[in-house]
């Protein structure tokens, strides 16, 4: 059998003894060592120097009553008990202090003594494990007849929720319902993805701490940061604005002025004072997307806005405090622009704590077909006009959007303009296997023209790097993104090598296309699987 240990602050109230009637009161520490069913080992009696005379005498009537139970006095002398900060600190410093062996003794910390402040220190020490043990309530009597002992009763409560089946279940339907609202209600079914968006889900409500979201240009990122925001309202953990910046915007003498604002006069058509974007988000969220686009001047006052809250407005001679919450987005390679002096390595430092990769829509084809639904109650939300595909024409654009032709260069913002040129264009709102071909054919050519492929230097550095790319000889540079275009644009290393070497085989020069292709690719110390690989 365990031993049974008791954690419990002197009452200087409802312990008080001093006087011959006392055993015709109810005492909570002295109550709690007469607890039928409920033997005490050991008593932790908290208090301060001041009440030393009240802990004797509860000790020698707890002598009386259970002479087993040993009782340990523990002094902790407060210089405001109503003080959160001071009270929590003195117990955790106790808790901590502690040797604690959950394996031989179980911990019960009394919660009936102390100010209304101890009470929630205790509960949170408990909960947060710092304390192994659980909560006791005690409470006095209903009835007091003559000759009745004055133990009153107790109340046990164990804070481990996983034990309550209806807790759980709620708890675990609050995640789902926040983490369906994170994908604005889509019923997403990439792994990768859905596991990517729980952690998000776990991140912004307990973190106050900057996120980064990185990804392709369209991969949803400034959608995903407005869903952060939102989230948050309703979570309670901000109360202002959503305020979005494009930093790619921000360019020349007035990119400070924007985002810090500035006095009257401070330069030449500064006619009045301008709060600035960082002041404008103050109590909300700040989401400066394209982050990797601001200069180092503007990175260096955004890093100390992000630390300290304050900052100076431009020809200001006074800082200005904003209190906001930061989400970041970048297409670029952050660590790779420290690498070469573009971004500042401490506010990258402080931007990574949290960074999640959105991934490109070719890289969740499974979520084509679900998002495409969303599409069209976007369409109806927007237009009014309820739109559908038949049996037929479905079949036949999934088959293509999920298929290797499909390139989805600007991944969710093509699919978006795409169905909402199916939606416009479908006759009696409903999409039919014409429509839907007139669409695959104006996606394949958008695609093929350079607004829609990577230009020769693009695909090279994302699969050499920039060093390895400046060695290459021009006509190498060309001929190699040629092919490199090819291995993306096909499933295996034999359908790239037939369609790279065609007419060699036809006139019998080639016997093994993946072969020649592999030796081809392996002259730069690349593999097929890594150019098919997203980067």
């Amino acid at each position: 059998m365990k031993r049974r240990v008791a954690i419990s602050i002197l009452g200087t109230t409802l312990d008080v003894g001093r006087r011959e009637d006392r055993w015709t009161r109810w005492r909570p520490n002295v109550g709690l060592c007469q607890q039928t069913g409920l033997f005490i080992d050991r008593l932790e009696l908290i208090h301060d120097n001041h009440s030393d005379w009240l802990a004797k005498t509860v000790i020698r009537d707890i002598e009386t009553i259970s002479p087993a139970t040993e009782v340990r006095q523990r002094i902790i002398n407060l210089r405001d008990p109503w003080d959160f900060s001071e009270v929590y600190t003195s117990l955790r410093d106790f808790a901590r202090d502690y040797s604690f062996d959950p394996e031989a003794e179980d911990y019960l910390v009394n919660i009936t003594t102390g100010t209304h402040v101890a009470q929630i220190c205790w509960f949170l020490l408990t909960e947060a494990r710092i304390i192994p043990g659980r909560l006791l309530q005690l409470s006095p009597p209903r009835e007091r007849e003559p000759g009745q002992d004055f133990a009153g009763t107790h109340r046990i409560i164990d804070l481990d929720l996983s034990r309550y089946d209806e807790i759980a279940k709620r708890f675990a339907s609050e995640q789902a319902d926040a983490a369906s609202f994170l994908k604005s209600g889509i019923s997403t079914r990439n792994p990768a993805f859905n596991r990517m968006i729980d952690e998000i889900e776990r991140v912004v409500i307990r973190s106050t701490a900057p996120v980064l979201l990185t990804g392709p240009t369209g991969a949803g990122k400034s959608q995903l940061a407005k869903r952060i925001y939102e989230l948050k309202r309703v979570e309670r953990k901000v109360s202002g604005p959503f305020v979005e910046v494009n930093c790619a915007t921000l360019r020349g003498d007035h990119a400070m002025s924007a985002l810090f604002g500035h006095v009257k006069g401070a330069f030449t058509g500064a006619a009045g004072e301008r709060p600035g974007l960082l002041k404008s988000a103050d109590k909300g969220v700040l989401f400066l997307d394209e982050i990797g686009e601001l200069g180092l001047d503007e990175q260096a006052m955004c890093l100390r806005a992000i630390e300290e809250k304050r900052f100076l407005p431009v020809g200001a001679d006074r800082e200005v405090s904003a209190d906001f919450q930061l989400l970041a987005g970048t297409n670029r390679d952050l660590g790779d622009a420290v690498h070469h002096g573009q971004f500042r390595e401490d506010l990258f430092a402080r931007l990574n704590l949290w960074t999640f990769q959105l991934p490109a829509l070719r890289e969740r084809k499974e979520d084509i077909e679900p998002n495409l639904d969303f599409e069209l109650r976007r369409f109806l939300e927007r237009e009014g006009q309820n739109v559908t595909f038949n049996k037929e024409a479905r079949s036949r654009y999934l088959a293509f959007a999920t298929g290797s032709e499909a390139v989805w260069s600007a991944n969710f913002r093509d699919l978006s303009a795409s169905v909402t040129r199916m939606a416009t264009l479908a006759p009696q709102g409903r999409i039919t296997v014409e429509v839907v071909d007139d669409e695959i054919r104006r996606l394949k050519a958008a695609w093929r023209g350079s607004s829609g492929r990577q230009s020769s230097d693009d695909i090279l550095l994302d699969l050499l790097g920039e060093d390895a790319t400046a060695r290459l000889d021009r006509f190498d540079a060309v001929q190699l993104a040629a092919v490199l275009r090819t291995c993306r644009e096909h499933a295996s290393a034999s359908a790239a090598g037939r369609a790279l070497f065609a007419n060699s085989r036809l006139e019998k020069k080639s016997s093994n296309d993946a072969d020649r292709l592999a030796k081809y690719l392996a002259r730069f110390d690349l593999k097929f699987e890594d150019v098919r690989k997203p980067h």
